[in-house]
């Protein structure tokens, strides 16, 4: 023991460090004396340890500040901005590989700034529903710990593995369950009492929700198999997603029951359907009931949520429009939603209301509070926070559709060929009775052989050989059934002649002559390029033979093509004319196009049609969409004359008018006209006059229910108040981007991150939008470490990283943009949840406050030098929040802080005037002024929201249970009494849970301020 050690004194209260760790410092809290040496109790790690005092110190503050330059101040504050998301930002931003479509962050903005992450997104055919989910997940990635996830969609969805291609374009990897794999995931949640790892991202289809898997089955005890309803501990998942949620408007089937066991159980939700928004009708009550059953309690308080909407609509309006009295009129109009049956129950209590029909009541509100009101009182309406709907024609048209019909005849010998075919398929009818999967599989022929007549004998040889997996068939379908043995059988007898003739056909095909002719028209323009469709690969195999023998350029995707095969492929389409690995011809199913854009394209080829009208727009939709180039897209149709296919697109199609505009209507009035041709198509009893006649008054009743829907909603919109004007959109996208999450910011952090671990420069490599990240195995150890640091990491993503660090190649392709990304499936996307990114964040956020210096041209403020600070405030309350708040000796510079540093541009530090000490006491008065005003706000606000939240809790948990516990009383069932009992079990606990949340945010409600940084803006004058 070292005397002099021994003796040194320390005070209670007193900053001390380890002597054998400096960097860990605590506060003494109490002196112990003790002999030959006294002992400390120090507050360290947040806990009490007792050391001698021979092993502290007296820490020693360094309050002198590291200098850094511009650089290396962004990259800091885009650490802070990744390592504590802020609410007011968006991350999703570019952060998929996705092209930036403004309108599809409109559900992300709605779903992040919601009491609760539920969304309804009920947008039309064609807006890209499913890529605003992804942008949720990535948003969602952004800000937790998102390690499960459940997709719930129609059983043709798995099979096509559409949201399995689009979730590839957000490195996101799915598996799709069956009924076996469902089973083992019950089973092993109720023996680990968790869901099983493998499993959870996964795709479940609707077809799985049967009564046994919701509710158990087999009558002995040894053998009854759990259901989801007898599981004790039931899965959690981070986020549930349901697509085509218009499927669950019967709380009685079992996949309404099975879904809202997995809702009541979820963190967050997304449901996703084109149905129109009305309030007529059960179905969006059903949804949102189910959705939020919190808020939506019955049917009487869903049509009360409406009532105050119109008044707050038009209150909007007047302030919107600006006239001298606006103020009184919206006034006047705000306390008529207050005198709504919910604007008394709810409304009148909620501060936000309180505070605006204050700021009315004033004398001439000043054009900044007009501003104000529009945006706060714009979020007042009652299913802002519930309901997302997107229409076409709120977006504007993306092009002019020019379409153009090529209709060919059969030659005598083809015509034989479709007759004998005809023949066959009433003869194998009359022998099945009718039977729905022969039926099925003889109108897919009928179909390939007025698609190409060269692809039968094929398709029928694979059928007989049982050859066509089920993807197959619903490429050729989407009503797709079952084709067993039995079925086969009764085919090979009765199709003999017919492949015989289907053999001995002659090589002459007016309709590819027709194509070719199309084709070579279009090859010889600038722009070349020519995406043709098919539902059939026998089809498209003919095509690409005959077409490569003709020396074009040409490729072929469907389903069975490997992703990575695709994205090349896709690749070499998009290349220009010159190019010699260019694609000129892309031939191509429904499915194998899912998750690829094609916005270069200006030109499509349907060789055959889907009688699903959707499936018609969904492959127009693959050209006609943001960002394509041209004005103009041309869509040639090639039909078959006197084939039932032609009439219904002569019919049907074409006086829908799919290929003029973008459909309108709902998924559920497609899906019925889908169902409906089918019926027509596939009577035989109808003579072709009766069937053309039935087809064309099929059309005209669609066409007036998708008018009559159309209609009612633009009627019924003021009632919901779900629309944000695109300005409004525009700004609110512009003020959720933050300077420092762009990609060039996040490469900026990259290279500050890998210069300080690696050493040296120059990791990343590359001028272009696509780059090298070079590191030797030293590097990559170092990385790996860092990794390893991180809270538990998975998906791809994270297991491509990591397979490359532990690797033995030095280089890696990488990007930093998303548009880049979208090409380049191979290349790593660096972005905010990247774990490059992350690790980065952690590494380069400072621990203590530095300064830089830098200089801008700027006109508001005169030439001179003037101070600046960055204080991080953390907000807790009713929703926790992380901000960066700027503050400036000159106030003008505090509000344009962040314009600033997009044009700054660095000083030398050497040469730089640093804050003097008065200065910063000047800065910390200023920041004191803002910062108390903003926390006494947020008390007052957060105090009001939570005892709104608390009076709206008690009121629908009161009618929640009263209408569950009826429910409990009217049910004979054993099964449905065990359901109502378990969902009044849950509605208690969610209860109990959210009051005891809303309790907890009014007691710590507070802005914890911490300086972040210091610095000096040269300011020069503007010369322009």
């Amino acid at each position: 023991m070292d005397p002099e050690l021994s003796g040194v004194e320390y005070s209670v209260g007193q900053i001390v460090a380890l002597r054998a760790n400096p960097a860990v410092t605590g506060a003494v809290v109490r002196v112990l004396p003790a002999v030959p040496e006294r002992r400390y109790q120090v507050f360290i790690n947040g806990k009490t340890e007792t050391y001698y005092a021979s092993q502290i110190q007296a820490h020693v503050e360094d309050t002198s500040l590291e200098a850094v330059p511009l650089r290396e101040f962004n990259a800091r504050l885009t650490a802070i901005q990744i390592s504590h998301p802020s609410l007011s930002n968006l991350y999703s931003l570019h952060a998929a590989r996705v092209n930036y479509v403004p309108y599809q962050f409109r559900p992300v903005l709605r779903f992040i700034r919601s009491d609760r992450p539920r969304l309804l997104i009920a947008d039309e055919v064609g807006v890209g529903k499913t890529i605003e989910a992804g942008l949720i997940l990535r948003e969602l990635q952004a800000r937790q710990s998102l390690s499960s996830v459940l997709i719930i969609c129609p059983k043709p969805l798995v099979t096509e593995r559409k949201w399995y291609a689009e979730m590839k374009r957000f490195d996101e990897e799915f598996v799709a369950l069956d009924g076996p794999a469902l089973r083992h995931c019950v089973r092993e949640t109720d023996l680990e009492g968790e869901w099983p790892e493998r499993y959870a991202r996964a795709i479940l289809p609707f077809s799985l929700f049967d009564e046994q898997m919701v509710y158990g089955g087999g009558r002995a005890a040894r053998n009854r198999k759990l259901g989801l309803l007898d599981l004790d501990r039931p899965p959690r998942f981070d986020l549930v997603i349901v697509d085509e949620a218009h499927h669950l408007r019967n709380p009685n089937t079992y996949l309404h029951q099975g879904v809202r066991f997995f809702l009541e159980n979820a963190e967050a939700a997304l449901f996703l359907t084109a149905t129109p928004i009305q309030l007529h009708g059960d179905d969006l009550f059903v949804l949102l009931n189910l959705l939020r059953p919190d808020v939506v309690i019955d049917r009487d308080t869903f049509q009360q949520m409406s009532e105050p909407n119109p008044f707050i609509n038009e209150a909007v309006n007047a302030a919107r429009a600006g006239k001298p009295e606006w103020a009184p009129e919206s006034h006047g109009l705000l306390v008529q939603a207050g005198s709504t049956r919910w604007g008394q129950a709810v409304l009148q209590s909620s501060p936000d209301y309180q505070r605006l029909c204050g700021l009315l009541s004033r004398d001439a509100p000043s054009p900044e509070e007009r501003l104000t009101f529009i945006r706060e009182a714009e979020d007042l309406r009652t299913f802002s926070h519930l309901i997302n709907r997107t229409r076409r024609r709120d977006i504007g048209s993306f092009t002019t559709r020019k379409p153009e019909t090529v209709s060919v005849r059969f030659t005598p010998s083809q015509q034989q060929l479709h007759d004998a075919l005809l023949a066959a398929q009433a003869r194998i009818l009359r022998r099945t009775h009718g039977s729905r999967s022969v039926n099925f599989m003889m109108t897919t022929l009928r179909r390939q052989a007025a698609s190409c007549l060269y692809g039968l004998a094929p398709l029928i040889r694979q059928i007989l050989t049982r050859r066509m997996d089920a993807l197959e068939w619903s490429e050729a379908d989407d009503s797709y059934e079952d084709v067993g043995e039995e079925t086969s059988t009764t085919l090979a007898e009765e199709v003999q002649a017919v492949l015989t003739l289907a053999d001995n056909l002659d090589a002459a095909d007016p309709k590819l002559d027709a194509l070719f002719q199309i084709l070579t028209e279009k090859l010889s323009l600038p722009n070349n390029k020519v995406l043709l469709f098919s539902s059939f690969r026998h089809t498209l195999r003919y095509l690409h033979d005959y077409l490569v023998a003709r020396g074009l350029r040409v490729a072929l995707i469907h389903g069975d093509i490997p992703d990575e095969e695709r994205v090349t492929l896709r690749d070499h389409f998009s290349r220009p004319k010159e190019d010699p690995e260019a694609v000129d011809v892309l031939l191509s199913s429904e499915v194998g196009c899912e998750g690829l854009d094609y916005q270069f394209c200006d030109c499509l080829v349907n060789y055959d049609l889907p009688w699903n009208p959707m499936r018609v727009e969904q492959r127009i939709g693959r050209i006609d969409r943001y960002g394509q180039q041209s004005e103009t897209v041309a869509i040639y149709n090639l039909v078959t004359l006197d084939t039932v296919d032609f009439d219904i697109y002569e019919r049907c199609h074409l006086r829908i008018g799919v290929f003029r505009q973008a459909l309108g209507g709902s998924e559920e009035i497609l899906g019925q006209i889908t169902r409906e041709l089918h019926a027509v198509a596939e009577n035989l009893e109808l003579t072709e006059d009766e069937r053309r006649q039935r087809l064309q008054q099929l059309a005209d009743n669609a066409i007036r229910r998708i008018q009559e829907e159309d209609l009612l909603e633009e009627r019924q919109a003021e009632f919901f108040g779900i629309r944000l004007p695109q300005q409004r959109l525009e700004e609110e996208i512009a003020q959720a981007s933050s300077t420092w999450l762009t990609p060039a910011a996040i490469q900026n952090l990259v290279q500050s991150y890998l210069s300080a671990r690696c050493g040296g420069a120059g990791h990343v490599r590359g001028e272009g939008a696509l780059k090298t990240l070079r590191l030797s195995q030293d590097a990559r150890s170092r990385l790996l470490e860092d990794f390893r640091a991180l809270p538990k990491q998975s998906g791809p993503i994270c297991r491509e990283w990591e397979k490359w660090l532990k690797g033995s190649q030095q280089h890696l392709e990488i990007t930093f943009d998303a548009e880049c990304a979208a090409q380049e499936r191979r290349a790593a996307f660096i972005m905010p949840v990247h774990p490059l990114a992350q690790q980065a964040a952690r590494f380069v956020q400072p621990a203590e406050p530095f300064c830089t210096a830098l200089q801008v041209d700027d006109g508001t403020v005169p030439p001179g030098i003037y101070t600046f600070a960055v204080y991080q405030w953390q907000r807790y309350g009713v929703r926790d929040d992380a901000v960066l708040q700027p503050v400036c000796s000159d106030p003008r510079l505090t509000g344009r802080f962040m314009e600033v540093l997009r044009t700054a541009r660095p000083v030398d530090p050497g040469a730089a005037q640093w804050p003097t000490p008065e200065a910063v006491e000047g800065l910390e008065s200023e920041h004191y002024r803002i910062w108390s005003a903003a926390r006494a706000e947020h008390r007052e606000r957060t105090q009001g929201t939570a005892q709104y939240r608390r009076e709206s809790l008690r009121t629908s948990h009161q009618s929640r249970l009263a209408l569950l516990r009826e429910q409990l009383a009217q049910a004979q069932d054993a099964r449905i009494r065990r359901m109502r009992e378990a969902q009044i079990a849950s509605a208690e606990a969610d209860h109990s849970r959210r009051l005891a949340e809303i309790d907890a945010s009014e007691q710590r409600a507070d802005i914890i301020s911490q300086l972040v940084a210091l610095g000096t803006i040269v300011v020069e004058e503007c010369n322009g």
